[in-house]
């Protein structure tokens, strides 16, 4: 298409954005200048919400705002705002909000007519041209015969989004008991898929943060049928379409009920976060599958989203390029059996029935996305081969259609950098690093988080958003701190290096001062110095990823262990006691929430390291599945409050403590085993 139009998107840097800077739609980038040419023309706002790797964000802009029949309509009768939902999540939350309480669902694209103010008074998410130029060509009527009609509406919208996200400070004592946790959990498994794994419902999405806590608590509480349920799920999902069974790393979610077609996109944060789900899950496991799903996704990470700044970026997207040149969803990655068979030739047959290029993994237009049905054993003993040799011919089929599939047209790549999906990416290396002891996954954590340090951390001690072309811009959200402070607490628990530890504190400092609700001890999603939206939200029902107030509240839990502060525990304690009335009725909203109660309702163990041989015993503990412990330790003496006093010179002591009571101090990694 040869592109006649150039808006002010042009000078953005988001990659969603500038896939709209040619449309003849006059876009405009979200700022408080187009906010107030909206209030001086007295002009309705458009606000069209979408991200790179959207499928039917690109649908849209096909049909609608490429159209010049459109986007007259568009250009005459409204000021238009084009927002990349990655960079500004606030402004996502806000009319993602109004959207639900006007329709009752939600999506991308989300698209919201707002009188020149702001306040929104229409929308919904995706919309065919006909549907759009008739809401359009409406609202622009009734605003100008009779705006008083909308004016009243849209005050009533903006209390029902302010109300929204209103967290009470819950007075009652708190008590968290672990029949609580299991009560929560049989009520949330009359939704578990315990053949095919996740819910039983389509689509299915991974939601990492929910595995991980079922993991832990099948296993710390020794419930079989839980760790089965959740073996199931990893082992479906790594068969499935929605692992890339050639190159690696994870889509954002199947639109069946086996795992197999995906929606094509790769996002840093899922694979972040299932790196790290499956780095725990081998080792409560032993399972060879894990270990292999973690390395390709990582090598999957390292060759596609990886920067040169050692940041990562954001996501490749769902469609690209098929042979006609067309955009095409799942182009990039689908096969066909004449292709299979040339590239193949003798091996076609056993590929064919490992990889089900049959009725099983069959999705529409010939093509077949690989899906795996039956285990290794089962191929071995069918196909009387070895587990070597199908090792073997693994390996040469993955290198051969990588290979192949390179010369394909690739799927866009959005190329900025944020703060809170590189720490969860951050953290996805650390903890393969601390199961692995692989030093090259030890590296890149380091990489990153120098990264963080060098180029989002400003002088005010404040961390940006978002990181593109050598810029980092947009004031960071609580997001951004959560996830960060995440990743540096994992970071100095597997290095010992007190300066993750203690920008780990510095940063929560920060957050308390600009994002806490003294009222109700809960944070803010936006900093106290960002300028007002329609409303102020508190982002606290964890999703695909983890709310940033629960990630917050778990920080602040460790925190308060490392330096002995009881102002951050009494936050975390607060927080937790704030929402536990909600958690039965939809459990799977609040389960980070639920594995912090864990830590308050089981003993959770201080393990304190310090000696000359303090790595290689951390180590050799790192061997084991123990999720109910934090660890502290050095090489040297250490004025933190968990290791003063505890150095003595060639003599490695490992403490282990619960309760603020520690038991004789030993060097042997299996009596802290015996102890926890």
């Amino acid at each position: 298409m040869t592109h006649r139009y150039t808006n002010s998107l042009i000078n953005e840097t988001s990659p969603y954005l500038l896939q709209h800077a040619h449309n003849p739609v006059n876009w405009y980038a979200w700022n408080d200048d187009v906010i107030k040419l909206a209030k001086s023309q007295n002009k309705l706002i458009i606000i069209s919400v979408g991200y790179s790797a959207c499928h039917w964000c690109h649908v849209m802009e096909d049909e609608s705002f490429e159209n010049e029949e459109v986007s007259e309509i568009m250009n005459t009768n409204f000021i238009n705002i084009k927002v990349d939902r990655e960079e500004r999540p606030d402004i996502d939350q806000v009319y993602m909000n109004a959207v639900q309480l006007m329709t009752g669902q939600g999506g991308w694209p989300l698209n919201v007519i707002a009188l020149p103010d702001g306040r929104p008074v229409w929308g919904g998410t995706y919309f065919r041209k006909e549907q759009w130029i008739n809401a359009l060509e409406q609202i622009a009527t009734l605003f100008k015969r009779d705006p008083k009609k909308l004016f009243e509406y849209a005050s009533k919208l903006e209390e029902g989004i302010k109300s929204l996200d209103i967290v009470s400070l819950n007075t009652d004592e708190a008590i968290f008991e672990t029949s609580f946790i299991s009560r929560s959990i049989t009520s949330w498994s009359t939704q578990f898929d315990y053949t095919k794994g996740g819910m039983n419902k389509a689509p299915k999405f991974m939601m990492p943060n929910n595995f991980h806590f079922l993991l832990r608590y099948a296993y710390q509480m020794n419930d079989k049928q839980l760790q089965n349920y959740v073996n199931t799920t990893l082992t479906k999902i790594a068969y499935g379409g929605v692992f890339d069974q050639i190159g690696g790393g994870f889509s954002r979610y199947s639109v069946d009920d086996k795992w197999h077609v995906p929606h094509f996109e790769k996002m840093l944060y899922d694979n972040g976060q299932l790196v790290s789900l499956y780095s725990d899950a081998y080792l409560a496991t032993k399972n060879p599958l894990y270990k292999n799903v973690v390395k390709e996704t990582l090598d999957f990470i390292n060759r596609e989203l990886k920067g040169d700044y050692g940041n990562f970026y954001s996501a490749l997207d769902a469609d690209s390029k098929n042979h006609r040149g067309k955009l095409e969803e799942g182009a990039y990655y689908v096969w066909q059996k004449d292709t299979l068979k040339t590239l193949l030739k003798e091996d076609y047959m056993l590929f064919s029935d490992y990889y089900n290029i049959n009725s099983y993994g069959y999705w529409e237009h010939n093509n077949y996305v690989l899906i795996r049905k039956d285990d290794d054993a089962s191929i071995i003993k069918k196909h009387k081969i070895t587990q070597n040799i199908l090792n073997n011919k693994k390996s040469n089929w993955k290198a051969l259609l990588i290979e192949h599939r390179e010369k394909r047209i690739k799927p866009r790549l959005d190329d900025k950098s944020l703060t809170s999906w590189n720490a969860i990416m951050l953290k996805g290396y650390i903890d393969a690093y601390r199961v692995f002891k692989n030093e090259i996954y030890l590296n890149t954590a380091i990489e990153n988080a120098n990264f963080i340090i060098e180029n989002q951390i400003r002088d005010d001690s404040g961390l940006n958003h978002n990181f593109k072309n050598g810029k980092s811009n947009i004031n960071g959200y609580l997001e951004d701190y959560a996830n960060t402070i995440s990743a540096f607490l994992a970071l100095y628990e597997n290095t010992l290096d007190e300066k993750w530890l203690l920008l780990s504190r510095d940063l929560a400092n920060y957050t308390l001062d600009h994002f806490l609700d003294d009222s109700s001890n809960m944070f803010y999603f936006t900093s106290n110095e960002d300028t007002s939206l329609v409303s102020r939200s508190i982002e606290y029902r964890d999703n695909v990823i983890p709310a940033s107030n629960s990630v917050m509240a778990k920080n602040l839990f460790l925190l308060s262990h490392h330096f002995n502060n009881n102002h951050f525990f009494n936050i975390a304690r607060a927080q937790l006691n704030n929402i536990k009335s909600e958690i039965i009725a939809y459990t799977s909203g609040y389960s980070n929430w639920l594995d912090l109660m864990l830590n308050f309702t089981q003993p959770f163990y201080e393990i304190v390291i310090i000696g000359n041989d303090a790595k290689e015993k951390l180590s050799e503990l790192n061997t084991i599945y123990h999720p109910n412990h934090l660890i502290a330790g050095s090489f040297r003496e250490s004025d933190l409050p968990l290791l003063k006093g505890r150095f003595a010179k060639h003599n490695t002591r490992i403490y282990v403590c619960v309760n603020n009571s520690c038991l004789l101090p030993t060097n042997d990694i299996n009596d802290v085993v015996n102890k926890i």
